[in-house]
């Protein structure tokens, strides 16, 4: 009888090597170039996959042990959230349209990213970054579906949240984060990590979940903010791949940084750009407000961010080229786009309002060289027509920047009472742009944006009515076609707050109707 050898238990080190990096392989009849070939294309220069660092050293089977535990905690959250009816402990029905501002616009992001993630994660010569990317994917999936699951329940007493992901796809506004992923997923490997892992979850992130958690937490909102404790620590992950892509991508070969240092310049402001609709649900959608866009910027972007770069000043990395023009938009970013939305309310799907008086002076304390010079006047005006029973609504639809698909209502830098408006002509056609940073990102890579479906222009080319439309009909209302296109409710889903189907649902229900 042979004498049992008992196996060696694999160190911590080995049993992540084996787990993770053991699982790839060099081919042998086919070169790895060209099993990979993605990694390369872009012109970025990777002399040593191994050099790449695993700060978390996360095997697969710890990974899902750890998730499979949260999971537990979130779900148990949000069923004693719905059966204790959750939903009427919130600070007022006007923080509902923050969240159906999330989930229209915020989480199928999340999916996007999925899908971006999963398929770079095929492309990376190096197992570390396959890994990583795999994780990724697999996080994005759980936080959408997570987030869909919280505010699903908000879906049964309020309006406005029962299309999300139809709108996604058609609703004008919604351009703006759609385009956003779009551009990411159809760029090369590296890129997209530039853009969804280093501008966006690491430089960003802070400005997107923190409002809405705490926002959520001062609101009474106890299912939101569960689901965004659950996804902060895959957040932390997904900060950590971003700064060691940039890094690793810096380190690896000189050629390399002027390619990154491009990819952060466009990629910092379409994310600038992107959280425009964050700032404003920051400072007029929430009834119990935390603190500013003006702060958060400050404390996220210009503290965090700028020691940032200054420690990236060592690779050859400068600050993102439009850094100063967005330090100064903090000022205006909110306030021109709650007027643009309340002027628009009629096409949006949730409910817009005038700030009360405690709430302009809240913006005065907190913005006091712009809020009353330039906005509070606008709103006072279109206050006294409301209460005179002549409340506007722009039947129209705003023109949209061909880059970030945001409307044109950004000011110059250095002058709020002129709106910033640049074109380009290319191939005997004239495109509009928001700023000189959307410009200059369009001209570098034109054959890409000129492919731009913007949702107003297809609107006023006819393409966004129900099919069997007549458009020659006398009497015929675009805007009523367009919307019946987007499947809104008409007048529930939309308009005013004041006078809304969710107010007067939740006054009765709260007791205070009377």
């Amino acid at each position: 009888m042979d004498t049992r050898v008992a196996k060696k238990k694999l160190g911590l080190k080995e049993r992540y090597a084996a787990m993770t990096r053991g699982l790839g392989w060099e081919t042998t009849y086919q070169p790895m170039d060209k099993v990979f070939p993605y990694d390369t294309y872009e012109g970025i220069k990777i002399h040593d996959w191994d050099k790449w660092q695993d700060p978390f050293r996360l095997t697969m089977d710890a990974y899902w042990k750890y998730q499979g535990e949260k999971e537990k905690k979130l779900y148990a959250v949000i069923e004693a959230f719905a059966q204790n009816n959750g939903q009427l402990g919130i600070s007022d029905a006007r923080y509902v349209n923050a969240l159906k501002l999330f989930l229209q616009g915020v989480t199928p992001l999340e999916y996007c990213a999925h899908r971006g993630f999963a398929h770079i994660g095929r492309q990376f010569t190096g197992e570390g970054a396959r890994v990583a990317a795999q994780m990724q994917s697999i996080d994005e999936l759980r936080h959408y579906q997570t987030e869909t699951h919280a505010i699903s329940h908000y879906n049964k007493y309020f309006n406005g949240l029962h299309r999300a992901h139809h709108w996604f796809d058609r609703v004008w506004y919604l351009s703006v984060p759609k385009s956003f992923f779009e551009d990411a997923c159809t760029a090369g490997p590296f890129e997209f990590l530039t853009a969804v892992s280093f501008s966006f979850e690491y430089v960003l992130t802070n400005l997107l979940f923190v409002p809405f958690m705490s926002g959520a937490a001062h609101n009474g909102d106890m299912s939101t903010v569960t689901f965004g404790f659950s996804a902060q620590s895959d957040e932390s992950r997904h900060m950590t791949l971003g700064i060691e892509c940039i890094k690793f991508m810096l380190e690896q070969d000189p050629d390399n940084v002027p390619i990154v240092q491009r990819w952060i310049d466009k990629w910092f402001w379409r994310g600038y750009r992107l959280l425009t609709i964050v700032a404003m649900m920051q400072d007029y959608m929430l009834p119990k407000r935390v603190m500013s866009w003006k702060e958060a910027w400050e404390m996220y972007a210009e503290g965090n961010g700028g020691a940032l770069f200054k420690d990236l000043a060592r690779y050859g990395i400068r600050e993102p080229s439009g850094w100063k023009d967005a330090c100064e938009g903090k000022d205006h970013i909110s306030h021109q786009a709650w007027a643009t939305f309340y002027n628009y309310g009629a096409a949006a799907p949730f409910h817009t309002w005038i700030p009360t008086d405690d709430e302009m002076q809240w913006l005065s304390q907190k913005y006091p060289e712009s809020f009353d010079k330039h906005y509070r006047p606008r709103f006072e005006f279109w206050r006294e027509r409301a209460e005179e029973g002549r409340r506007f609504y722009n039947k129209t639809l705003p023109m949209l920047c061909t880059t970030c698909q945001v409307p044109m209502f950004f000011t110059e830098p250095g002058d709020a009472t002129k709106i910033c408006y640049r074109e380009t002509d290319y191939f005997g056609n004239k495109y509009h742009f928001c700023s000189d940073h959307c410009q200059h990102i369009f001209e570098d890579e034109p054959e890409k944006y000129v492919q731009s479906w913007l949702p107003v222009h297809q609107v006023y080319q006819g393409h966004c009515f129900p099919e069997g439309t007549d458009p020659t009909v006398e009497g015929f209302d675009p805007l009523m076609a367009v919307l019946k296109y987007y499947e809104m409710n008409i007048g529930r889903d939309n308009f005013d707050f004041e006078g809304s189907e969710d107010q007067k649902n939740f006054a009765a229900w709260t007791g205070e109707s009377a």
